[in-house]
C-alpha cells in the first residue's frame, strides 16, 4: 500500500510519485473475501487439468460472481473493419445518450487467448459506455498462434484505433485508448506508433494491470510470501511468462521495443490512468511502468485494486473492487 496521506484509503487514486514510494514492508490487504472463501475450488488444479470435466466444473464455479450481471442499456453492434492482415472484428457499445467521448478497448489473454465475449471485453466495454456516456469499441485482434506473431495483433489494434479516430469518432472531443494485461501492452504500443508517426495522439490511456516488460521484475518479498497461498491457475510462473513472450514474438531475445513496450522510450505520451492488481505476479511490471512514465514526464494516475488478483476485470461489478476499478476508468473519461 502507498505511504503518505493516501495510505489511509486503500482505494484512493494515487499519484505515481506516491506509488514510487510504495512500502515494501507494509502488509497487503487480504485477498477479496468472496474469492478467498472459494479458493478451495481451485485446490490442486492446474490449467492442464481443465481437460478433466470435474476440474473444469470447479474452475467455472470459482469464476461465478455472487450475483448475475445486468447489462447496461447500451446499443451493441458487431462489424468488421479493414486491417492490414484482413478484416478485424470490432464490437461497438453506444449509450442511449452518448456524450463526446470515444474509447478503443483491447482485452487481455496473454496475446493468445480472449475474445469479444469475455467479461474483460464485453462487461468492461458495456460498463464504460454506460458510466461515461462514451462510445466504446472493443477490438477482436488476431491472437498469437503457430502462424500469427508480433506485429499482427498490434497491427489489428492500430487499424481499429485509426478507424475509430478517422471514421467512427472523427468529431469526438475526447478519445481514449485502453486495454487490459496483454491488451494494455497493445494499447500502449499503439500510442507509441501514433507518437512516432506524428499522428494526433489519444487524449488518455487506460491501462489495466499491463504486461509491459520482459523479464518481469521480481515481486517484493511481502507480496511474494502472500501469493504462495494462491493456486497455480491464479499465478504466472517464470515459465508461463516466457511461453507468452515466445508465442507472441517468436523469440525471447532482441525483442522489438513495442512488443513489450516498457522497453520503449515513453516520452510524449498522453496522460495515463493505470490500474494495478494487488495479488498479481505482473504487478511489478505495472509499478515499473508507472515509474518509467513519470521519469519520461508523462502524467500518471494509479489505482491499486486492493485484494484483487490479475485479470479481475474478468469479474463483474458484483465485486466491490471490480466496481471501483471500472469507476476509476469511467471517472477519467468523464
Amino acid at each position: 500500500m502507498p505511504d503518505g496521506p493516501e495510505a489511509t484509503d486503500p482505494h484512493a487514486v494515487i499519484t505515481t510519485a506516491a506509488l514510487a514510494q510504495t512500502s515494501r514492508k507494509a502488509a497487503l490487504m487480504p485477498l477479496d473475501p468472496y474469492l478467498a472463501e472459494r479458493l478451495h475450488l481451485l485446490a490442486g488444479i492446474t490449467f492442464a487439468d481443465l481437460a478433466d470435466p470435474d476440474a473444469l466444473s470447479r474452475f467455472l464455479e470459482f469464476a461465478q460472481d455472487p450475483t448475475e450481471w445486468a447489462q447496461p442499456d447500451v446499443v451493441i453492434e458487431n462489424r468488421d473493419i479493414v486491417g492490414p492482415h484482413g478484416p478485424v472484428p470490432v464490437r461497438t457499445y453506444t449509450p442511449r445518450r452518448p456524450g463526446s467521448a470515444a474509447v478503443l478497448w483491447a482485452h487481455g489473454g496473454g496475446f493468445l487467448g480472449g475474445d469479444l465475449d469475455m467479461p474483460e471485453a464485453h462487461v468492461v466495454a458495456a460498463e464504460l459506455a454506460a458510466r461515461a456516456e462514451a462510445v466504446v469499441v472493443s477490438v477482436d485482434y488476431r491472437l498469437a498462434t503457430d502462424d500469427v506473431h508480433y506485429p499482427v495483433p498490434l497491427d489489428d489494434v492500430c487499424a481499429a484505433w485509426r478507424w475509430l479516430r478517422t471514421e467512427l469518432a472523427a468529431d469526438a472531443d475526447f478519445v481514449a485508448l485502453g486495454g487490459a494485461s496483454a491488451g494494455a501492452a497493445l494499447a500502449l504500443a499503439t500510442a507509441l506508433r501514433d507518437r512516432d508517426e506524428a499522428l494526433r495522439p489519444a487524449d488518455l490511456l487506460l491501462l489495466a494491470y499491463p504486461f509491459a516488460h520482459f523479464p518481469v521484475p521480481a515481486l517484493d518479498s511481502v507480496t511474494a510470501a502472500e501469493m504462495t497461498a494462491l493456486p497455480p491457475t491464479m499465478r504466472f510462473s517464470a515459465t508461463d511468462i516466457e511461453f507468452m513472450v515466445q508465442n507472441y514474438v517468436g523469440r525471447l531475445t532482441d525483442l522489438p521495443r513495442d512488443a513489450l513496450p516498457g522497453a520503449a522510450p515513453l516520452h510524449g505520451l498522453p496522460p495515463v490512468h493505470l490500474l494495478i492488481s494487488e495479488y498479481d505476479d505482473l504487478r511489478p511490471s505495472a509499478e515499473l511502468l508507472a515509474r518509467q512514465l513519470t521519469a519520461s514526464q508523462v502524467k500518471v494516475s494509479t489505482h491499486l485494486a486492493a485484494g484483487m488478483p490479475h485479470g479481475h476485470l474478468n469479474r463483474t461489478p458484483a465485486l466491490t473492487e471490480v466496481d471501483r476499478s471500472l469507476g476509476f476508468f469511467a471517472d477519467a473519461l468523464r
